[in-house]
């Protein structure tokens, strides 16, 4: 198990016992992609899946920061603390500077690190190590810092440490969500909600299909599509597009590309209210629909899927799959797929075999089971 491989490793490390092993899972996000920095509406939920960290602190006012996964350990000083530094463990060290520039007083720690989040794979294994380490940083400084306010402080550090130019939507996953719901945020008044998520009691699985097909979210892509909102609501005049109430007015007077990035954002706003309704009336007929029109959106107006992502959605669907579509912030990662448990194991060999006739390489498929977020675990 995770806690005692990070708690061993510490171990090793030390020489003594952990004060404490945090964990922070990575995330799913149902519908609502690319919302999030839009002051728009999101609807994720916790994975089983979460980084794992064994944490005490030092004395001597330096962080010495080890990931057990890639077998590396990095001590830095706050002098090297240093946004926009490379390596793993920016992450880490990203909150450590986030705190500190908030005026919270940090003192040395030893972090061991480890997770099994895929990386790249669009499940925020950035996030979840951001808040597994908000949460230790947090409790062993016995700082009182409100759940919502430390996803803040971690998307801080992603943001402005590390340098991705993400919304809120991964880190408050992280941490807010409960098991057995999705999380319900609208990202301008950051007022949440816990929705419940029973597609088991419908006869339903959430089955999540990784491509393998890595992305990283500092990249030149991502950054475009948010500056692409960005000249939008410099063109209509509105703070962001979460306030754009005619469509085709708006689009009259943008640019066609720009215009169609737009329509993806302001019409999968709609789709997340859309999927809350299904949700309470489970309907969950209408949320694959619902699903399914977001990825076709993903796909056309804000092109952020590839070949990969489309093949495992069309062969979802094909196999019998209510609904399907990326989830993340796209240019590869995984699939998810609404689709009778009966029918699981017909739809992962189907993808399986097109991916294979397409000469890509294998999938990983695995049931996503709503879980929760950041906490301490001894």
């Amino acid at each position: 198990m995770l806690t005692e491989q990070a708690a061993d490793a510490f171990a090793s490390l030390t020489g003594k016992a952990p004060e404490g092993v945090w964990t922070a899972p990575g995330r799913i996000n149902l519908i609502g992609e690319h919302t999030d920095y839009n002051d728009g509406f999101v609807l994720p939920f916790a994975l089983p899946h979460a980084a794992y960290l064994a944490a005490s602190q030092r004395t001597d006012g330096r962080w010495r920061l080890r990931s057990v996964d890639l077998d590396d350990t990095v001590e830095l000083g706050p002098d090297d603390l240093v946004p926009g530094s490379p390596g793993w463990h920016s992450y880490l060290a990203g909150v450590v500077w986030a705190l500190r520039q908030a005026g919270h007083d940090v003192a040395g720690a030893d972090l061991v690190l480890t997770s099994d989040v895929p990386l790249g794979a669009g499940l925020s294994s950035s996030a979840a190590i951001e808040c597994a380490a908000l949460a230790a940083l947090a409790d062993l400084n016995g700082l009182e810092i409100e759940p919502l306010d430390r996803a803040k402080l971690a998307r801080v550090a992603e943001n402005a440490y590390v340098g991705a130019p993400t919304g809120l939507l991964d880190q408050a996953a992280s941490t807010l969500c409960v098991a057995d719901h999705a999380l319900f945020l609208d990202c301008r008044s950051f007022e949440h909600q816990q929705v419940p998520l029973a597609v088991g009691a419908a006869g339903l699985e959430i089955l999540v299909i990784d491509t393998r097909t890595r992305h990283s979210h500092v990249d030149g892509e991502y950054a475009a599509r948010r500056a692409s909102c960005e000249e939008a609501c410099r063109l209509l005049g509105v703070p962001a597009l979460r306030d754009v109430t005619d469509l085709d007015a708006a689009l009259a007077q943008l640019p066609e590309l720009i215009g169609r990035r737009t329509r993806h954002v302001v019409t999968e706003d709609q789709r997340v209210l859309d999927a809350m309704t299904a949700l309470a009336e489970d309907d969950y007929a209408e949320l694959g629909r619902l699903m399914t029109a977001s990825h076709a959106s993903m796909r056309d107006d804000y092109e952020i899927t590839e070949a990969s992502v489309d093949l495992a959605v069309e062969t979802a669907l094909a196999a019998g799959a209510l609904g399907a579509r990326m989830t993340g912030g796209g240019f590869g990662g995984c699939v998810l797929a609404l689709v009778a448990a009966d029918r699981v194991e017909e739809t992962s060999a189907a993808v399986a075999q097109a991916f294979a006739d397409a000469g890509h390489e294998a999938p990983v498929t695995f049931l996503a089971r709503p879980s929760d977020g950041a906490r301490r675990l001894r």
